[in-house]
């Protein structure tokens, strides 16, 4: 059951009504000075980086929730740290190189130079570290319990060490490359991401670093014991120990393990010619990327200060750079002990499968079933496989003659990718932006352009400093003199895997008016440019934010004048100024904002006459939050938009992004009870706090999971419409 919100109606969300019913209030008291006005609006902002590390805070808070499945605490566990990597690598990157280029400058919401927040990072960093090691340290004991035990040569038997001696001697000490630091050898270039072994070696009075890499692929990460079924060592652990018997010929003084990563904050347009080759400049940055400065430093076992300096030293990192670690260094080892618990399910979440959603009759074809009406998936509850399906079918079809689509991220096996090579095979006009500047997919997207391009399709690749990241298919058919559109805009990337562990739309519509302008978007990114105009879709960088200014304002306008005003918005991250400084003005003319921000939000909710009109609450639970909704209006006539842009200044004004307004009225209610129903969410849900930090929901009945309400709602709707199927058949 779904709590009643306010709706004198007295129905759940199920069957729902609009936004007319909801509460408002109006905010008195203004200031009357700017300055004062100035000073008070900055208590309504929160640093980007500060509340990025908010958000996995909340991740690591999972990993220590004793009411999810332990195999699941160690996907969370494993998932902060891959977050906290590559926040060290492109956020802190990012900053680092900013404060050298001008130390001066500052963020234009908390007003903190880049060293002030890096500093800030650093120590709140050094907080989390504790946070996870302690969560470390419970579930390696809860493991225990399980029958897994994770062991090092504090905790194993006699003959457990006899055999690890063995072993390493046999299987590992042939394949390891050690070095000692000297005139002739220099300091080595350590991998990003990689562990080392680093031992302080001393000989004759004199003392050196020994460096020994443990991150080969050539033998296993765990080392299992032959005592214990599911017992085992990480190979690092057995390289530091034996440190002595590869430095035979030294005293070891002291010894850890460490592994930094580097900057990879690197961006291609201001390194490119114009008469270069587009797809070989981008995999040439991505070898360069590799090489960029170390960003940060982090070390296993308590080391002399002097060492710690030394490295830094070599490496070109302040001593602030440095952070200790208990728990290991790299936590993606946590997958092979899930693995060794697969037999026991109550260790995992319960298994859900997308269903099909039941609109689809598997009698007709889906471009005809999307002819007769709007279709829209919400994953991961339901599948991909209609739109697959929509892609194959145009593909094939004589009346198609092209499909155009932007890709961002795909699969490494992508489904979608072989489709449009199919089509493309059978003589369709195929033309794919792909966006090879996609972050850390570069590689995975050079190699799909080649088979694409290799199999007819028109390949382009994004604007000058402009990233492509909008969702946006567009399949057009000729009959005789006529022509039509089925056009499908998403809020995620057209990846089959992602669709099952992300929550993602996905409208498809044959609506002639907005394929008309997916066809203008199109043309312009075939041109190099973006559109200028639009009527029905919001396209960033140019008819996207001053549109949404523009609904604010008209929610402002209607609070002024004494009437119902709402906005509801669910994103993935909230930077954008210029919309929150509209935001904060709304609020204060009394409209009722409610924000569903899974990530950074740099505006801060519930402050006295700024923003009490405002609530904000990220959801963080077994799937990535990733849909992205707009909602202008309190009454059913609303407005209602699924987008790909988050509100940040990045996709607003430096992306090509695309938003498309729900017409359908079953589509756009299912959308308003979906966004109700994540509204009442008290088991994955935080509530943002006037200081900035967020608290859990008060636990009480009914409580409201709104991932496996939603996903309980898609089975139960595909049940009821096969057994109305097998009745109509019946009679």
């Amino acid at each position: 059951m779904i709590p009643n919100r306010n709706r004198t109606s007295g129905h759940a969300p199920a069957v729902c009504s609009g936004h007319s019913n909801r509460s408002f209030r109006k905010i008195s008291g203004k200031t009357n000075h700017k300055s004062e006005e100035s000073a008070m609006k900055s208590n309504c902002y929160d640093n980007r980086e500060l509340s990025w590390l908010k958000f996995n805070q909340r991740v690591l808070e999972e990993a220590k929730d004793e009411t999810n499945p332990l195999c699941e605490r160690l996907s969370f566990l494993s998932i902060f740290q891959s977050n906290l990597d590559e926040f060290f690598m492109v956020r802190c990157g990012s900053l680092y190189d900013q404060m050298c280029e001008d130390p001066h400058f500052r963020e234009n919401k908390t007003n903190m130079t880049c060293k002030e927040q890096l500093t800030a990072i650093y120590a709140r960093v050094r907080e989390l570290l504790r946070d996870k090691d302690d969560a470390y340290a419970d579930l390696r004991a809860e493991l225990s319990m399980q029958g897994v035990d994770i062991v090092d040569f504090h905790t194993i038997t006699t003959e457990e060490a006899a055999w690890l001696e063995a072993y390493f001697k046999a299987e590992i000490e042939p394949l390891l490359s050690p070095q000692i630091i000297g005139k002739k050898q220099p300091f080595p270039f350590l991998q990003n991401k990689n562990i080392y072994a680093v031992v302080v070696l001393e000989k004759k009075g004199t003392e050196k670093l020994g460096i020994v890499p443990c991150s080969s692929g050539v033998f296993p990460k765990i080392v299992s014991l032959p005592t214990g079924k599911n017992r085992f060592i990480l190979a690092e652990e057995l390289i530091l120990h034996f440190a002595p018997e590869i430095f035979s010929r030294h005293t070891i003084k002291s010894k850890s393990l460490i592994r930094i990563i580097r900057n990879a904050d690197i961006e291609p347009d201001e390194r490119m010619e114009e008469e270069c080759d587009y797809r070989e400049a981008m995999e040439q940055l991505i070898r360069e990327r590799k090489k960029l400065c170390p960003i940060k430093l982090e070390f296993s076992r308590l080391m002399d200060t002097a060492v710690i300096h030394s490295l830094c030293g070599y490496l070109n990192l302040t001593e602030e750079q440095v952070f200790y670690s208990e728990a290991p260094l790299n936590l993606s080892v946590l997958s092979v002990v899930r693995d060794m618990l697969r037999h026991n399910k109550c260790l995992f979440y319960q298994r859900r499968v997308p269903q099909k959603p039941a609109w689809r009759d598997l009698s007709k074809r889906m471009i005809e079933q999307v002819e007769e009406k709007d279709r829209f998936l919400a994953f991961p509850y339901e599948s991909i496989r209609p739109f697959l399906t929509l892609l194959n079918e145009a593909g094939r079809d004589p009346q198609v003659v092209s499909i155009k689509m932007t890709l961002y991220r795909v699969a490494s096996n992508s489904k979608i990718v072989e489709a449009l090579i199919e089509a493309a095979e059978n003589g369709k006009d195929v033309v794919v932006l792909v966006e090879l500047r996609a972050r850390f997919d570069e590689e995975n997207n050079i190699e799909w352009s080649r088979r694409l391009e290799d199999a007819g399709c028109r390949i382009i690749y994004g604007l000058d400093n402009l990233k492509v990241h909008s969702k946006l298919c567009l399949i057009t058919k000729k009959v005789g003199t006529e022509i039509s559109y089925i056009t499908q805009v998403g809020t995620g990337n057209y990846n089959e895997k992602t669709s099952a562990i992300y929550t993602d739309y996905s409208l498809m519509t044959a609506n002639h008016d907005i394929g008309l302008e997916a066809n203008r978007v199109f043309h312009a990114l075939c041109l190099g440019q973006t559109v200028e105009h639009t009527e029905h879709l919001l396209v960033a960088p140019k008819c996207l934010q001053n549109k949404l200014a523009d609904m604010i304002d008209e929610q402002t306008a209607l609070a002024k004048a004494g009437e119902h005003a709402y906005i509801g918005i669910k994103i993935n991250s909230l930077t954008d100024k210029y919309l929150i400084e509209k935001l904060i003005e709304a609020s204060k003319a009394g409209v009722k904002i409610e924000m569903i921000v899974r990530g950074i939000s740099c505006l801060v909710a519930g402050v006295t006459e700024l923003t009490e009109n405002i609530s904000i609450r990220s959801i963080v639970g077994r799937f990535l939050e990733h849909t992205r909704i707009y909602i202008f209006g309190a009454h059913d006539n609303c407005k209602v938009y699924i987008a790909s842009a988050d509100w940040m200044t990045r996709n607003t004004r430096r992306r090509v992004e695309v938003a498309a307004p729900i017409y359908d009225d079953s589509i756009k209610h299912r959308i308003l009870e979906m966004f109700d129903v994540m509204m009442t969410d008290n088991v994955k849900a935080r509530v943002q706090q006037p200081d900035s930090t967020y608290t859990r929901e008060p636990a009480k009945e009914p409580l409201v999971n709104s991932q496996e309400y939603f996903y309980e709602q898609a089975y139960q709707a595909l049940a009821q419409a096969e057994a109305e199927t097998a009745e109509t058949a019946k009679n």
